[in-house]
């Protein structure tokens, strides 16, 4: 996964051709029907092609976010996507406004959640036990699941979280990525990390500091005060043009689904430590 421009130019050829890969895989196997999840910038390339060269039906789940930006991409949706499944309330609307019907199947993370907490009987002694912590109330950092993300953002929330010393800092580690890379930030630091333990940690944290993404709407789900953090390159420029270019108020879940600022979107022009310390004092 590779975002932002220059990133993308970069890795141009292996995007291609695992773009290839995957098409001529496709028309090779035949299935029944294809069902596309999120990552629009790959995934209406393929849709295209498999309109053109076959007769499979093609399924989108996650619909690509053209009420952000790029709402031209309603015209290609129409003429390549036969069912359109929505995990956001509101996309039902918008849709319908280009005469486009498509279906709301429910977020996912209030399932995940929903069944985690029904099932959680573990208490904070225990889970602090298990995984080395002291006695403190935590701030969480989520700090995202892609290593530009973690590079972009992670040093920050931990310069912020460090100022607030009658709190303890745990940072969940992704899947995907390896301790090592985790390692040259973390150092000399006294944040500690769970692996695999995002709900857990969530579940006994005060407060957390997360990068924009699905995990803003988890943390709303255990219902964490959280502060978002977004850094991106230019940020005045980037600001210039979410209010000017983008289509959407707000960068996080939550506000996107609320429609009100309900958490602080500490992004471009606001994504500095000072301020985004200042956020999370206020929660706590």
């Amino acid at each position: 996964a590779y975002m932002g421009f220059i990133p993308v130019l970069l890795h141009l050829r292996t995007i291609l051709r695992n773009m290839r890969q995957c098409q001529e895989d496709i028309v090779a196997w035949q299935p029944d029907v294809v069902i596309l999840v999120d990552y629009p910038g790959f995934n209406l390339k393929i849709a295209e092609y498999i309109k053109k060269n076959t007769q499979i039906p093609v399924y989108y789940y996650i619909s690509p976010k053209i009420w952000a930006w790029k709402e031209y991409r309603i015209k290609n949706i129409k003429r390549d996507v036969d069912e359109l499944f929505s995990i956001l309330p509101f996309e039902i609307d918008f849709f319908a406004g280009y005469r486009y019907p498509i279906h709301y199947v429910g977020n996912p993370c209030v399932d995940a959640v929903d069944e985690y907490c029904k099932g959680n009987v573990e208490t904070f002694g225990a889970f602090a036990a298990e995984n080395g912590l002291n006695d403190k109330p935590v701030i969480a950092l989520l700090a995202g699941s892609r290593k530009q993300e973690i590079k972009d953002n992670l040093p920050a929330m931990i310069e912020v979280a460090e100022r607030f010393e009658d709190y303890q800092m745990v940072l969940a580690g992704a899947p995907s990525i390896e301790d090592s890379y985790y390692e040259k930030f973390l150092k000399g630091t006294p944040v500690k990390m769970v692996r695999n333990k995002t709900y857990p940690l969530l579940s006994h944290s005060t407060a957390a500091l997360v990068t924009s993404g699905t995990a803003t709407l988890e943390t709303a789900l255990f219902e964490v005060p959280q502060v978002v953090c977004y850094e991106t390159p230019l940020p005045h420029l980037v600001r210039l043009a979410f209010k000017h270019v983008m289509s959407c108020k707000y960068i996080s879940l939550v506000n996107l689904i609320a429609d009100k600022e309900v958490v602080q979107e500490m992004f471009a022009d606001r994504f500095q430590v000072d301020a985004i310390a200042d956020q999370l004092y206020r929660i706590l």
